[in-house]
Order: structure tokens, then sequence, then C-alpha cells
């Protein structure tokens, strides 16, 4: 029997729309019982919610149901039945390392939530999303060539929330279907509400770069476009784990569990799914193996069977996007084949400036083609046409001199033209910038620096392989061999069973030709020093007794040296906590108080160098953190509407005619607090450091 808890959150006055009051996102710790909550355990601290996310640690699950203004409790859902919507393993994109993710619920207007608890759950967080509602659905802007898309302005996504610039793949090569959960009830309306939450839910929730799909349509027949980095371009997303880079990811508005599409969506995906492979120039009925870049069930370097519109269940662990849907999918992919037409499939170009240069394609009916090359003068400088299905002509570059060229792929008008550059480049087999980061690792499960990437660059498409070799130069294990592209490349090295030591690592490239060039980049492995961490932060060296002391906690499994040293952004050495001192195995926490330095330490953005030295070698590992001990400063802007502005990111608490809620803004400016006429009011403002604000109050 599963356990079974209830918390109560208080509803407040009708919010304003949208164009005044953001989306906003209240996160909870839930406290865990064995036993159902009293009924008055209730919250002042939440506002009412109309979208949900839950995360928790354990390998139990969490089922969840929520209560509408009206009083009436949804049916039970599954907390994440999508574990897998995140971003890849091996990119730089954060994720929440040891939770599990809970999809972002559509709930429409809630204002109580309950919780059902099986097996292992050990701790459970809940992040409710309050998003306004327009009273007009956003008009769609007309995209070059494309179909009616309702752009990241339209919708109103929060550009002051994203993390990092996007990332971009080399091709898309294939289209990830998905429903993102939550009600199917919506309001044509509501649409562009829950867009928005998910946004917030992603970014703010989960600790990803922005939202994690690509597009997303609602019932309607709405097309949202999704995550930033433009809709034309190789955006990677964080839709499906490991299928990330290569894909789009689509999501349908709603649970399609146990309901069908309706036309319009249906009609609105196959329009955008056509016209995106039609960017890409990718046949939507064919078949393909791709290299899974890691997760659940296809570990990382899989080759894996993939069709050109698939399902996320097809690359995951999930029931993603529903059974109804993806038993659509095969005639979804015959309608986007023939929507569109004439298209262009599969250009390829092979060989280089100096020799022969083949271009390849095949078109989607027969009819005549034409390729073009064109100097970096726009000057034509060789041409070849055909007619039919294949393309294939190759261009005798024997002769061409050195320089940068520009290539064509045409067949008529009504045909997307495959463009690209060439270079008179020649390859040149050579490994360089061969190198390990970091070059020290501790592979002892705790998170931080576990494994290494090993990156190099190859002068011209190799076989490549990279051999372990110990410390007393014999050869420990053969980590790969196989083909790898010309230019950057890289491989991660967990050391998972490898003992402690100085280990060499030796790369090995071999052409077509048999000729061969190496090169050989250290890795040191070291599990002494574990656990390693820094908090708070931010910190506030101000003495006024809230985060006052940083605090660097650490194990070693073995005797070491440590050192602990404070730098700066641009890592200029400002104190040493911790000289270089023995230490015996075990947990040690150091705490350093940043307000008794003389001079203390300045406001701004630092890192902890923690060093431990044993006798294997020394493992240096970095923590950024900041120092913040200025106060936010907040004020009235009005109060009617009741408007407050904030100077800095913080967290808003207000005493509204006796009422308490927290407003959490991410950034400074101006904002609407909900709630009626203003009788009497009391706010502060608290930032991420413990500092709080001088009150605000007001009497009408």
């Amino acid at each position: 029997m599963g356990r079974f808890l209830v918390v109560i959150l208080a509803a407040l006055a009708v919010a304003s729309p949208a164009s005044a009051l953001p989306a906003q996102i209240v996160t909870q710790e839930v406290p865990l019982s064995d036993a159902r909550l009293p009924a008055s355990a209730r919250s002042g601290e939440v506002p009412r919610f109309n979208l949900v996310g839950l995360h928790w640690q354990g390998t139990g699950s969490v089922d969840f149901r929520t209560r509408s203004l009206a009083g009436r409790w949804s049916e039970w859902l599954p907390a994440a039945p999508e574990d897998e919507d995140r971003p890849d393993g091996i990119t730089t994109e954060r994720s929440t390392p040891g939770w599990n993710l809970g999809n972002p619920y559509w709930t429409d207007a809630s204002d109580a939530i309950e919780y059902r608890l099986r097996g292992d759950v050990r701790r459970l967080r809940a992040h409710f999303v309050w998003s306004p509602v327009d009273g007009e659905p956003p008009r769609a802007a007309a995209i070059a060539h494309a179909p009616p898309v309702i752009t990241r302005a339209q919708w109103g996504a929060n550009e002051l929330i994203k993390r990092g610039q996007p990332s971009y793949a080399d091709q898309v090569r294939f289209a990830v279907v998905h429903h993102t959960a939550g009600s199917n009830t919506y309001t044509r309306a509501q649409s562009a509400a829950i867009v928005r939450g998910i946004q917030l839910y992603h970014v703010q929730g989960n600790g990803w770069n922005d939202i994690g799909y690509n597009f997303l349509v609602d019932k309607y027949g709405q097309v949202f476009e999704g995550r930033f980095g433009g809709v034309e371009r190789n955006v990677v997303g964080a839709h499906a784990e490991g299928f990330n880079t290569g894909s789009t990811g689509v999501a349908l508005l709603g649970n399609y569990g146990g309901t069908a599409m309706t036309a319009a969506a249906r009609d609105a995906l196959v329009r955008v799914l056509a016209w995106r492979l039609d960017v890409a120039h990718a046949d939507p009925l064919s078949t393909f193996n791709w290299i899974s870049a890691g997760n659940a069930k296809f570990p990382r370097g899989r080759n894996v069977a993939l069709r050109t519109i698939v399902g996320h269940r097809d690359v995951g662990f999930s029931e993603c996007p529903g059974a109804l849907v993806y038993r659509a999918l095969d005639d979804l992919a015959r309608r986007v084949s023939q929507t569109g037409l004439p298209k262009l499939y599969e250009p390829v170009v092979t060989g280089r400036v100096g020799g022969p240069v083949r271009f390849t394609a095949r078109l989607s009916s027969a009819m005549p083609w034409t390729v073009t090359v064109t100097n970096g003068g726009g000057q034509t400088v060789a041409t070849g046409s055909g007619n039919g299905i294949a393309v294939d002509w190759t261009w005798d570059a024997t002769a061409a001199p050195a320089g940068a060229y520009a290539y064509a792929i045409t067949a008529g008008a009504q045909v997307r033209p495959a463009t690209g550059a060439l270079g008179s480049r020649v390859p040149v087999l050579a490994i360089t910038a061969a190198a390990a980061a970091p070059a020290a690792i501790t592979p002892n499960g705790d998170g931080v620096d576990d494994a290494s990437t090993i990156s190099y660059t190859l002068g011209m498409a190799s076989t490549v392989t990279a051999t372990l070799v110990r410390p007393d130069g014999t050869p420990a294990a053969t980590l790969f061999s196989e083909a790898r592209p010309a230019g950057a490349n890289s491989f991660s090295f967990s050391a998972e069973g490898v003992p402690d030591g100085v280990y060499t690592i030796v790369l090995r490239a071999v052409n077509g030709g048999g000729r061969e060039v190496s090169a050989q980049v250290p890795v040191l492995v070291s599990r002494t020093l574990a656990a390693a961490g820094v908090a708070p932060t931010p910190f506030s060296p101000n003495g006024d007794g809230r985060r006052d002391q940083l605090r660097v906690r650490f194990s070693l499994l073995g005797n070491a040296t440590v050192r602990i040293r404070i730098l700066t952004k641009d890592d200029k050495w400002v104190a040493t906590p911790l000289v270089a001192t023995p230490l015996a195995p075990g947990t040690h926490v150091h705490t350093w108080d940043g307000s008794k330095r003389i001079g203390r330490l300045l406001d701004g953005e630092y890192t902890v160098e923690l060093t431990a030295t044993d006798a294997v070698g020394t493992v240096t590992q970095t923590f950024p953190f900041a120092s913040d001990t200025r106060a936010p400063t907040l004020r009235v802007v009005s109060l009617r509407p009741l408007r407050l502005h904030v100077d800095e990111p913080a967290d808003v608490v207000v005493h509204l005619n006796g009422a308490r809620q927290v407003i959490k803004r991410p950034a400074a400016g101006t904002f609407t607090v909900p709630g009626p006429p203003v009788r009497t009011l009391r706010a502060n403002a608290w930032d991420a450091a413990g500092n709080v604000s001088r009150p605000v109050r007001r009497t009408n």
C-alpha cells in the first residue's frame, strides 16, 4: 500500500492578464509522512496554480491529484510517465542530478493537491506554476515557406530566464513526436499559457536552458515555436535523452493515452513535420541507423534502427506520445510524405577540392535537376544537370584553384534547394589538440569529475584506436577502435574498474592508405577526494548572522594533503582558508567567515579551489559561488492595481490585508501582486543570499 499525503494550497483572488503578470513558479519541499496530514495543514506561501510538476528522489513512484477551484478532485495521475524528457548526458546543459523529473501537468486553476507515494521515495519537491491566460489567443506569424507558427514573442516566452546560448547539430535527421501530459480540456486561449508554464517549469524547475521541445501543437491546430535558436536551424532540444542531437521534438499539448488527436491537431502536426523535414531534406518514409548518445534504454554508442518520424517510446522507456497517437504514426508519416511535394531528399557531397567532388541526392519524382558550383566571388565555375529521380554528378576539381566554393542542387522553383560550402584545404593525416578535461578524475560516483572528456581533432577521416596504458607502459585496455570523421572528436573516459594511478591514453589514427599517426593524453585516476561541495551559494559575509560563513565539505578515502583557496572569476587568488594540511580519511567540513577578512570579501562571483594530494598525484576541483552583501530595494509603484518594484532577483513576501503570499521574481523589475484592493500592506524582499530589504508598509 502506498503512502498518502495531502497539501491544501491557499487560494488567491483572480489573477490579472498575462500582459500584466507573467507566469510565476513556487517550489515547495513536501514533508514526507506515512500518515495522512490533517486537513488543517495549510500553506499560505504558495499561490494557487494551474500547472504542476513533481520531482522526487528514490526508486519509488508518485501519483497525485489536484482540486479545482470548484472543489472537484481530478483522477489520480502518475507524476513522471516520461522520465527521459531531458537533455543528453553528454551535453553541458544542466539537468537535476539524483532527481526523478515529473512532467508539467496543466491542471487548470487549482487550489489543492494530494500525493500518493509507492516504494522508496526519500524526498518530494513540488513546483507550482501560475500561468495567467490571455483573453484572446495569439495570432500566428507568417514565416517564409513555413506553416503558420506562433513565435516566442507572440506566446510570451520569458527570454530573461534562458540559461546559455542554443546548441546546434550538424543536421536534423528525424522527428520525435511527444505529448506533454496534463488536461485535454484546455481552451484555445489557454494554450499559450500552457506553453509559458512549461517553459518556466523546464527552466526554473528542471534547470534546463530553455523549454525542451522544438515545437508544440495544440488540439486546435495552433503551432508554437519552442526552444530558442531559430525554427529553421538545427537547435538541440531537451525532449528525448540520448536522441536530442540530430532530431526535432514536436509535442502535442495534452494526454493521448486514451484520447485521439483532433483533426486540427493532426493536420497541424502534418504541416509542421512536412515543412521541418523538408528543410532538413529528410525523407519522412525512410529508415536508418542512429547512434544513441546514451539513456536507460539505449546505452551510449548503441546503434538504433529508426524511422524518420518516431514516437518518444521508440527511443526511450516511455509511453509517450500516448497509445492512440503512436498507432497513428505510420499514417502520419504517409501524410507528411505527400505534403509539399515535390521534394529533394538526402543530399550528399563526397570528395574535396583538388580532386573529384561527387554530388548525389534523390528527388520525390522524376524531374530536371542542376548542380551549380560557384567561387568566393559568386561566379559559376562548374555545372552539371540531368533528368530523373536520382541526382548524381561529379565535378572534376583537380585543377580548381584554392579558395572557398559554394554549391546548390536545384530542381525547379517548387523544390527547396540543397546548398552548402566547399573548401580547398587539403586534408592531412594528423591528430591535434588532444586533451583531457579534467586531466584528473575521481571516479567514485559523487557526480563531480567522475569521468573525463578526451577531445582531439583529426585532419582527415580515419580509423581511430584508443588504448589505455598503465603507469609501467603496458596496455591495460582498448577503449574503442572505430572510423571517425575529420574535425573535432571526443569520447568519455570513466575509468570504471581501473585502479588509481597515472595512465596514458594513446590515440592511433590510420587512414585508408595504411598511414598511421598517434598522440598521447595523460590522465590521473584518484578516488581519494569525494563528495565535495560548497554551501551556501550565494553567501552574504556582512556580519548579520545570515549566510555569513562559507562551508567547504569533502570526504577523503585515504590520507591526503588538502589546500583550499578562494579565486576571483578570472582565477586571481583572493584568500587561502586552508593552507596545505595533512588530513586523515573521513568527512571534513571547513568553515570560512568571509566577513572577518581584512577589507572583507567584495560582492561578486568567485571560485573555491579544492586541492587534494595523495600518493598517486594531485586532484583539483573547483566550485563556483557568489558573495552578495547588499540588501534588495523594494518599493510601491501603485496601489490600484498593486504593483511593486524590486531591484534584483528576490522572493517578495507580501502580507496583503493579512493574507501572506510569496512571489518569486527571477529578475529585477516591476510586477503586479494579485489580490483584492489594498487595505493593509506589508512587504519585504529576500534575495538568494538571505539579505532582506527594508519593509514596505501602506494602509488605506
